[in-house]
Parts: C-alpha cells; sequence; structure tokens
C-alpha cells in the first residue's frame, strides 16, 4: 500500500466534485452532442486525468504513478466495451440523442459508487486471502475465451434484472416526456422509458464491474490507485461514447486486443498469486512492462482496424441514434 497523504484524497474528491457540477452545466440544456463537442470534453477528461497522474507520479512516488497510468489505461481500454452496449441500449429503447447525455450522467454517478464498493471489497478480500487472485485470473481467462470465440452473452436490455425490477415497483409508460423521468396520469405517477433506461445502463455496468474489478486490482491492491484511476476512466465515457457514435463498427480489431489484454492480466494474476502463495521464485510481472503491454496492445488493434476497416454493411453497431418513440418495447409489462 502506498503512502497517500489525507490532501491527496480531498484533491481527488473536490476534482470529481467540481467536474460533475462543470458537465452538468454545461449540459444542463438537452441538446444534441455532436463530435466536435465530444472531442473537446474528451480532451479535458484525459487532459484531467493525465494530470492528475503526473501529480501522483510526483507526490507519491514513481511506483504508484505508473500503477495509476496502467489502471487507468487498462480500465479506458475494457470501457470501450461499454459504448457498445451503450449503443445497444440506446438503439432498443430508441432514446431521443439529446436526452442521452443525461442518461449516461446518471450513470456515471451511479458507476462512481458502485465501482467504489466492489474496488474497497475487492482490496479487502485481496489484502486477506491472496489465493482468491486465482479466482479473478480464471474469471479473465473465461472472458478471454468468450471473446475470442464470440460468445459473448447476449444482452437484452428490456430483460435485465434492473429493468424488470422497476416495472414491479413502478409502472412504466410507453412514451417519452421530455427529459423527465416520472409523470402522472390518472391521479398516479408513473415512470417513464427514461427512467427503465437508466436502470438498463446501471445494471450494464454490474456486468462489466466482473471483467474490471479483477483486472484492475492485477495492476495494484491499492485503493487510492485503483478508485482514483476508475474514476478517471468513467467520467471520461460519456464524451468518449458520443465522439465515437456511429464509428464503432470500425474498431474490428479492438475486441481481440482486449481478449489479448485479459489474458495478460490473468497471467500476471496467477504469478502474482503464485510468488505470494507457493514460492518467491516464480517471478512477476512488473507495472512498468505491464504498462507497456497494453499499450501496445491498443496502439496496434486500433492501427489494424483503421488500417482494414470491415467490409461495407459488415459488423455495424447498434444505431445510438434513437429518434422515434420507443413503441412498446419501453413499456412493456
Amino acid at each position: 500500500m502506498h503512502d497517500v497523504p489525507l490532501w491527496l484524497w480531498m484533491v481527488f474528491a473536490v476534482t470529481v466534485l467540481v467536474s460533475l457540477a462543470v458537465d452538468l452545466l454545461a449540459h444542463r440544456q438537452a441538446h444534441v452532442i455532436g463530435f466536435r463537442e465530444a472531442a473537446a470534453w474528451s480532451g479535458v477528461w484525459v487532459g484531467l486525468a493525465v494530470t492528475f497522474g503526473a501529480v501522483v507520479f510526483l507526490v507519491v512516488g514513481t511506483a504508484a504513478g505508473v500503477e495509476y497510468t496502467t489502471a487507468w489505461l487498462l480500465e479506458k481500454s475494457l470501457s470501450v466495451d461499454n459504448l457498445f452496449v451503450f449503443a445497444l441500449i440506446f438503439g432498443y429503447f430508441r432514446v431521443p440523442r439529446a436526452y442521452q447525455h443525461r442518461v449516461l450522467f446518471l450513470g456515471v454517478l451511479g458507476a462512481l459508487v458502485l465501482r467504489g464498493l466492489f474496488l474497497a471489497a475487492g482490496v479487502a478480500v485481496v489484502s486477506r486471502f491472496t489465493a482468491v487472485l486465482f479466482v479473478f485470473a480464471a474469471v479473465l481467462f473465461y472472458s478471454t475465451y468468450k471473446i475470442l470465440k464470440e460468445e459473448e452473452d447476449s444482452f437484452d436490455p428490456g430483460r435485465s434484472i434492473a429493468v424488470r425490477l422497476l416495472r414491479k415497483v413502478v409502472p412504466v409508460r410507453d412514451d417519452y416526456a421530455g427529459a423527465r423521468f416520472f409523470v402522472k396520469e390518472a391521479g398516479r405517477r408513473v415512470a417513464t422509458p427514461l427512467l427503465a433506461v437508466v436502470a438498463a445502463i446501471e445494471a450494464a455496468d454490474l456486468v462489466f464491474a466482473v471483467d474490471s474489478v479483477p483486472a484492475v486490482l492485477a495492476v495494484s491492491n491499492d485503493t487510492f490507485v485503483v478508485y482514483t484511476s476508475n474514476a478517471f476512466a468513467i467520467l471520461g465515457l460519456r464524451a468518449l461514447y458520443f465522439m465515437l457514435a456511429g464509428l464503432l463498427d470500425r474498431f474490428r480489431y479492438l475486441s481481440k486486443g482486449l481478449a489479448l489484454i485479459l489474458a495478460f492480466i490473468g497471467v500476471k494474476l496467477v504469478l502474482q498469486a503464485s510468488h505470494e502463495i507457493i514460492s518467491p521464485a516464480v517471478p512477476e510481472i512488473p507495472s512498468p512492462l505491464s504498462l507497456a503491454v497494453i499499450a501496445a496492445v491498443l496502439g496496434v488493434s486500433v492501427a489494424l482496424s483503421l488500417l482494414r476497416p470491415p467490409p461495407a454493411g459488415h459488423g455495424d453497431a447498434p444505431s445510438a441514434a434513437g429518434t422515434g418513440a420507443p413503441e412498446d418495447r419501453a413499456g412493456d409489462r
């Protein structure tokens, strides 16, 4: 564990709160976010994450800085899978583009809380039961197998547990009512499909945490490093989505690259657990090497995707435009 001063935790908390407030104020009016605006915000989030990483290097030390950078880059790469699911959810519920940012903003708030809980629990478990790293490695190897065999679990937004529970608690109407989550009909309060979309987004993040949390714990078991890196990666998800919406199908080699990264992290976990449980003679993969491998695999995957685009009309990503009414799917009981 690294010696992190209390004031740095406070700086992180204030930075996140101020960033969320500024983002919320900048998008207080529902509007369609175009590529240029999304690219500008992506630059802001990346710049903020890199600046904070530089502070970690200077204040906590080189080891913590390398771990933070590696964990942030890893989480950023794994979050690309979230973008495909966001597109699927928005397409399924036919969410008007002007309301998509509000949904993702609430999704980010929920993800920050849930990831914090999961990571805190993960760090506590790993610190007491090192053998659990073998379990985490098995999860990552299985995820790698599914990606390479293209056997990833199908995701039906309308049938997710969160959406079904929501419909049991409150009636969900079929039509949107602007950016509102609730309206009154016949004297009773009913939810709009926008609330069901938020529930589906949060449910998707729970699914992705299964891969994300074990992977980042392979990089570091320090609570400060794993949570701050995750938080800055999550904060940039919305802008990244709007910047890449409609272009996701071009990155056809990225999933294979992510599979290789998960397999590499799985091996790192096995070696780490073996080093601590079986014998100190078992070598470990140092953080600088992990950072280099992740960056190289991502770079090659993106480069191959851009140099060898898919044939026209092949492998299109789900539409995220969301223009019409959601028909019966959003309010299906």
